[in-house]
């Protein structure tokens, strides 16, 4: 299963995160949401292999624990979403589809 590029339609957003918002629901720590509008990671998705995070030319994503969720303790967090530059690198190299940028959806 893949992000659902709709959520802003479909979640409500319920939190903010690191100067971004969060799209639930979120129940800890099983359930952590949507982190990001603009650039989207879904952390129930993420599986934290880290190609984001070196792939991408202007450092959107950070680290950040997630002590507990079944996928992995960590998450590829756009932290610095604001930077992003529309080139979609995180997007094709996320293995499991839990990213989404859309140009026309803003923070």
């Amino acid at each position: 299963m893949a992000i659902d590029p709709q959520f802003t339609e479909n979640r409500e957003k319920v939190d903010e995160h690191n100067g971004h918002d969060v799209w639930g629901p979120v129940d800890e720590p099983e359930e952590l949401g949507i982190h990001g509008t603009h650039v989207a990671v879904d952390f129930d998705l993420c599986i934290a292999d880290g190609a984001c995070l070196e792939d991408c030319p202007v450092d959107v994503f950070e680290w950040v624990e997630t002590p507990d969720h079944p996928e992995s303790e960590e998450k590829a967090d756009p932290a610095n979403e604001a930077q992003c530059i529309d080139c979609m690198l995180c997007v094709d190299v996320c293995p499991v589809d839990a990213i989404d940028v859309d140009a026309g959806r803003t923070a």
